[in-house]
């Protein structure tokens, strides 16, 4: 059993139970996760963190309505600070987005602060949203992370509940370690 699986922050949150899709706008679909419950476990506190980076969601699917009526899409790019106070919980951001699809704004840069303004406040932390034209993309990669890929170990997984023992013992003596590693296969939670 994980150590938060019962936790009160936790509480409320729509993963893991039905909803009903909203037909317009509506920020308070936003739920955040505060990254606490994995980092005080740890001892690690926004001024000690012993690393840096960024929660990084590409909206591949992104609607809205203009002022007219005409529907725009988009692919956005969000990056959220890792010094934010919570991570958007995932459910609750596909709920949101979804619920820009039968709404109309004036300009593409008004859906972009909208969304950098309610992601910055379910959050607590810096937020920054670009949208791209779906021409703009044509023959783009997706996105590319320098670092050593960890995606094709060899190794056998049986555990997938939280345990800091797995970084416990680690390394020997206070040697620090330096690697950056891309990940593509389950999205953190740190």
């Amino acid at each position: 059993m994980s150590s938060y699986e019962n936790h009160q922050a936790l509480d409320g949150l729509t993963l893991g139970k039905s909803t009903d899709y909203r037909d317009n706008y509506d920020a308070s679909l936003l739920q955040g996760v505060p990254r606490s419950l994995n980092r005080d476990p740890l001892g690690l506190t926004a001024d000690n963190l012993p690393f840096h980076g960024a929660d990084i969601w590409t909206l591949y699917e992104l609607s809205w309505l203009n002022s007219r009526g005409l529907p725009q899409v988009a692919v956005g790019h969000v990056e959220l600070d890792y010094t934010s106070v919570n991570l958007i919980e995932s459910k609750s951001f596909k709920l949101y987005l979804n619920s820009f699809n039968q709404t109309r704004f004036d300009t593409w840069e008004t859906v972009r602060q909208t969304l950098e303004r309610d992601l910055h406040a379910c959050a607590q932390g810096n937020v920054s949203v670009r949208l791209h034209r779906l021409d703009e993309l044509e023959g783009q990669p997706v996105a590319h992370f320098h670092g050593t890929c960890i995606d094709d170990q060899d190794i056998s997984i049986d555990n997938y509940q939280f345990t800091t023992d797995y970084l416990q013992h680690s390394v020997s003596g206070e040697q620090e370690v330096v690697a950056p590693l891309v990940c593509h296969l389950r999205q953190s939670s740190c």
